[in-house]
């Protein structure tokens, strides 16, 4: 019998009031997260501030939970992969590479880099947002999709009036969309190519905002990201499943 032992057999007989007495000692005792040091805030105070925000921002932090979910839980399972550092605010969240390190040469490699963006799957009131609930009349999506909407979050316009919160074609390589609100975990991710997803019928170079996305592998989606790269590194033509919206 350890210590430890002896700690969790005397929790399990506190009552919640208890527990939250110790729990608050210990929060005391330790040492806080950097964020908690960055934005001068507890990690209650933030879960409120959570609670009390709107459906866009709960979204953000969704995607940042995606974002995150992929760097825990998927990145540390692809064997021979790293991530390079980002520079700047591109249109993609992961710089990856499976080129080797080389010590007695670090600056003579040449990074064979795989540009991932990483997506949550759309909810509406807290329920998965399924493809055929999007754009009815101007198309048919398979009702056992689910959605993702692939655009930047910020808007803005260019000195010629283009809007800037589209993704155009050629500024990432993969996608991957988390489907943490239908499975409940948040590590649960669908990929496909970028080359390969709906184009906005009013402009071809740009990326559909709302794309339908497969629950399960197909020809076009893939729970794996390394099957992803070989359809990439294979350069195989295709397209997700889905009509266009006729506008």
């Amino acid at each position: 019998m350890t210590i430890f032992d002896d700690a969790r057999r005397l929790l399990d007989s506190m009552s919640v009031e208890e527990r939250q007495e110790v729990f608050a000692y210990l929060r005391s005792v330790l040492p806080k997260h950097p964020m908690e040091e960055r934005l001068m805030i507890s990690p209650e105070a933030m879960l409120d501030a959570f609670a009390r925000s709107g459906d866009f921002t709960v979204r953000m932090i969704r995607g940042v939970f995606a974002e995150a979910a992929f760097a825990a839980d998927v990145l540390p399972t692809l064997r021979g992969w790293r991530e390079l550092p980002i520079r700047g605010d591109p249109p993609f969240d992961f710089c990856l590479t499976d080129t080797p390190v080389v010590p007695d040469m670090p600056n003579a490699q040449t990074h064979t880099v795989v540009k991932l963006q990483v997506k949550m799957q759309r909810s509406r009131a807290g329920v998965p947002l399924m493809a055929s609930e999007v754009w009815k009349t101007a198309t048919n999506w398979p009702s056992t999709y689910y959605v993702v909407e692939v655009q930047k979050s910020r808007k803005g316009q260019t000195k010629d009036g283009k809007q800037t919160r589209p993704i155009r074609f050629g500024e990432f390589d993969i996608l991957g969309v988390s489907l943490g609100p239908s499975r409940g975990r948040w590590s649960d991710f669908m990929f496909t190519l970028e080359r390969w997803l709906l184009p906005n019928p009013l402009d071809t170079d740009e990326i559909l905002k709302y794309q339908p996305v497969a629950p399960h592998p197909t020809d076009h989606w893939t729970s794996s990201f390394e099957e992803a790269v070989r359809w990439l590194r294979g350069g195989d033509s295709g397209r997700i499943e889905g009509d266009l919206p006729a506008y």
